[in-house]
């Protein structure tokens, strides 16, 4: 059997560490040049294969791409596109096997969350009644940790250290100030369902009454009168009072408090700032002096603090992925297990995507306080392992390096025109 071509995409929002994914792919299918050809990518993600502009990776030196494992964002860009249903756009699947066919394409890597896990799965199940069948691997990837079946998602370690080591930061701001300035300091993070990465700012706190005195998180219906009156009995305890809100947090008939009436690529409602609403509950019922921040990107992009444990999966989720694929496995995603034992440990397994497409994984009940506004000792350890180690990128004047592709696209061989 002659050896085929593989094609690796980015997926949706990117992460401090998918890039060290994408490492731990071209590195490993260079080892196995055996079985696997060129290794393409596509630009701005599935839209790269959808209009056959493919990065030529053989083009980029080793030390390029080992420099991929400490530089955030996506390297060879990304986007927020969800193919359709088969039944209402089949033309979108047929024309990404027709350029895996036109380009000599066996494998597909599908670095992602829980839509292009579908997309992952229904390629593989198309190829094969078109009867070009590919060899297709989804490599999990989401900051919001909420893909079943693996214990974490690489990408989140990263944005919980961050939130955590934030959060304290923040706090000891707040503490000095408080007396004469800010009593309240909200920070809104990222989780429009699920309350992962809400529930890691907690783990700032080093003993009982540290901040975050409140967390919001999207699996606990929001009670204005409750939350109004826990700020202020924390600011009468304390001086002041550090909030950390989850985007999605949402009233019990699952308004979000922050809903900004429009919807994204995706379909899913964009919200608007749950942090300024909730800044505004406190001045207007209150009266308390507040600041509000955003992490937004910041939180994702942080690639100067990214979790040790965090670098390592996510470049082991990419390996494992090729070599899962060369081994002739299809249709499945490599997972992060952990290991039973008091100490922290993990290993790579595997689950098939006909279980991990289009689920998501919300925070368990066991892991959030009983009055709503925390986490339990069992989130907590479940929680701080992901966050353990450094691994600071080089740095040079002051700032970290990065990796600067060529990205070198290859001549197309189809024609032209195909609309999105």
């Amino acid at each position: 059997m002659s050896k085929k071509n593989a094609f690796y995409a980015q997926s949706g929002g990117v992460t401090a560490v998918i890039n060290a994914s994408a490492c731990g792919v071209i590195e490993t299918a260079r080892e196995h040049h055996d079985k696997i050809g060129t290794v393409y990518a596509g630009q701005n993600g599935i839209l790269g294969a959808l209009h056959e502009e493919l990065i030529d990776v053989s083009e980029e030196s080793a030390e390029t791409i080992a420099a991929l494992r400490y530089t955030p964002s996506g390297a060879f860009g990304s986007c927020r596109y969800k193919l359709k249903s088969l039944e209402q756009n089949r033309a979108e699947y047929e024309r990404l096997i027709e350029v895996f066919k036109a380009h000599d394409i066996g494998y597909f890597f599908y670095n992602g969350g829980g839509d292009s896990a579908d997309t992952c799965l229904k390629v593989s199940q198309l190829s094969e009644t078109m009867g070009y069948p590919i060899q297709a691997i989804h490599i999990p990837k989401t900051v919001d940790n909420d893909l079943p079946l693996t214990d974490n998602c690489p990408g989140f370690g990263s944005v919980a250290k961050y939130v955590a080591v934030s959060t304290k930061e923040a706090a000891l701001d707040v503490a000095s100030m408080c007396a004469t300035s800010t009593k309240v300091f909200i920070l809104e993070v990222m989780g429009r369902h699920a309350g992962w990465i809400a529930a890691a700012g907690a783990l700032a706190q080093e003993e009982d009454g540290d901040a975050p005195h409140i967390i919001l998180f999207p699996e606990v219906a929001f009670d204005k009168e409750k939350f109004l009156a826990k700020v202020q009995k924390t600011v009468d305890e304390k001086g002041y009072c550090v909030i950390v809100a989850s985007e999605g947090t949402q009233y019990a008939d699952g308004t979000f408090l922050a809903d900004a009436g429009s919807v994204d690529a995706f379909g899913h409602k964009q919200l608007g700032g749950v942090a300024p609403t909730l800044a505004n509950m406190v001045k207007s019922e209150l009266g308390l002096k507040y600041h509000w921040a955003l992490a937004d990107y910041l939180q994702r992009a942080a690639r100067h603090i990214a979790s040790a444990t965090d670098v390592a999966q996510a470049y082991a989720v990419g390996r494992a992925a090729v070599e899962m694929a060369v081994s002739g496995k299809n249709a499945i995603m490599p997972i992060i297990v952990r290991d039973s034992g008091p100490e922290y440990s993990w290993s790579v397994g595997e689950a098939p995507l006909s279980e991990v497409a289009n689920v998501e994984k919300m925070m368990p009940q066991e892991y959030i306080s009983e009055d709503g506004f925390g986490i339990t000792q069992a989130g907590r350890d479940y929680l701080l392992p992901l966050i353990q180690g450094e691994d600071y990128p080089p740095y040079k004047n002051g700032v970290p390096q990065h990796a600067k592709l060529k990205k070198v696209l290859v001549e197309k061989k189809l024609k032209e025109g195909f609309e999105v």
